[in-house]
């Protein structure tokens, strides 16, 4: 049982609105904008498909998914660059794995 008080989206919401991101809300997902980057960001707690477009995009996940998802992208070596950033128990998070194209 995670002790997060926070949902994994909220979670991401707030990560990339901490760091300076203007983040739109896109039912299920977020865009996250940025000076001249846009970044699709995806809650990964209920990962069934990996999305098909957006040149950058970052996955959300807690700590424990990070390997499990991590392979999951591998396998569907979407075209496009991505990231996934793993959050702990206590709320921090850290970039756990950066793939560019």
């Amino acid at each position: 049982m995670r002790a997060v008080t926070k949902h994994l989206d909220e979670k991401a919401r707030s990560i990339f609105a901490d760091l300076g991101y203007t983040v739109t809300d896109r039912g299920g997902e977020y865009l996250a904008e940025r000076k001249w980057r846009a970044v699709h960001v995806t809650p990964a707690e209920e990962f069934d498909e990996t999305p098909d477009s957006g040149e950058y995009r970052c996955f959300v996940a807690w700590a424990d998914d990070v390997a499990e998802l991590e392979g999951r992208l591998e396998a569907a070596d979407p075209d496009y660059e991505w990231a996934i950033i793993g959050v702990d128990e206590d709320g921090d998070y850290e970039v756990a794995r950066r793939h560019a194209v």
